[in-house]
């Protein structure tokens, strides 16, 4: 066999209490040069200027735009800026949007990513995929992962609880995904990656055994879901796709997006169909939903914010969305009236 297969990983990861504060220090380590700082008007005053200021202590001159909406407009002008600076390196400082932003605009323009997450709220903080408005799909494009990523345990507790939540639902649903990605294996002869399908599965399985350690907001609790979603990052790199980290229940996510934008963070919409497509799987569904009651996670369409008919629509919807991926959706065709059945028989209607 001639197949290559080229695996692109960070080549730094700081995680835990203050790591912030050697942003500067790994810069210069790296050899990197002109930084442009990409950031939200909140998280701005929560971590982008601290970065600004660690950097120019260095003698370094970095350069800020405000990420203020996630579309393809603002990643071309992030673009524009960091041609006319000259930025080797663009630096995103944010939540989700604001990194899916800064690391599709670090691709266009030929220059390096750094990751430094303000919250724990999806596993792209450390991946090579990004996804914003504009893309005509629901779901990532394959971008190059951050070749530094800064989890700083102390920045991400200063965050509301809700995306630390998000961030376990999201992780949690790796426990489908990986099974969804064996079925496609087993079915329509896909590829399928041992070690990566593994290491998701590592992440979801470590999340649950420390449920209560991330509810009480512990330092080391923190920590661990941090761990998990780079490690989760770092599979899908491994894979070349998405795939050990995006099955069935990130489709039903997607769905939602669609039908009901806005009302509810992505992990918190991956933790509802996880419930269900564990179900489906054979997996132990109750188990999962427990943990994320315990989590303080959304276990109902009431919770999530939509109706009990939104939720069944995009039950149904999800299976059309993205047909060249083979899930257990594709195995169970489900109808309107079976997908209510599902979602009542699993408490979520």
């Amino acid at each position: 066999m001639n197949s290559v297969h080229r695996i692109d990983l960070p080549r730094v990861v700081l995680v835990g209490w203050g790591v912030l504060k050697s942003l500067s220090k790994v810069f210069l380590e790296l050899g990197l040069k002109r930084p442009l700082i990409v950031t939200g008007r909140v998280t701005l005053g929560i971590a982008g200027s601290r970065a600004e200021g660690y950097l120019r202590d260095r003698g370094l001159n970095p350069e800020l735009e405000l990420c203020t909406e996630a579309d393809l407009e603002t990643v071309e002008r992030i673009i524009e800026k960091a041609e006319s600076i000259k930025a080797d390196t663009i630096i995103g400082v944010g939540g989700g949007r604001t990194i899916d932003v800064a690391k599709l605009s670090a691709g266009e323009s030929n220059a390096f990513f750094i990751s430094v997450p303000t919250t724990a709220s999806h596993d792209g903080i450390a991946s090579n995929l990004a996804s914003v408005k504009g893309l005509g799909q629901p779901y990532s494009l394959k971008a190059n992962p951050p070749i530094a990523v800064f989890a700083d345990s102390q920045i991400i507790s200063e965050s509301p609880y809700r995306f630390t939540a998000s961030g376990c639902g999201d992780v949690i649903s790796k426990a489908v995904s990986v099974r969804d990605w064996r079925l496609a294996h087993e079915k329509k002869n896909d590829y399928y990656g041992e070690y990566a399908g593994n290491l998701a599965l590592l992440g979801s399985d470590i999340i649950m055994r420390n449920v209560e350690k991330i509810r009480d907001r512990t330092e080391d609790g923190y920590r661990t879901l941090l761990e998990a979603l780079v490690s989760c990052g770092v599979s899908m790199s491994i894979a070349g796709s998405s795939r050990p980290c995006s099955g069935s229940a990130h489709l039903i996510s997607h769905a939602l997006d669609m039908i009901a934008p806005g009302a509810a963070l992505h992990g918190e919409q991956c933790g509802i169909g996880t419930i269900m497509m564990a179900k489906l799987h054979g997996l132990e569904w109750e188990k999962i939903r427990g943990n994320l009651t315990t989590l303080g996670a959304p276990t109902s369409a009431e919770e999530l914010g939509i109706d009990g008919e939104t939720l069944v629509k995009a039950i149904v919807k999800a299976g059309t969305i993205r047909p060249k991926r083979y899930t257990i959706l594709n195995e169970t065709k489900l109808t309107r009236k079976s997908a209510r059945k599902l979602a009542e028989s699993c408490g979520l209607v």
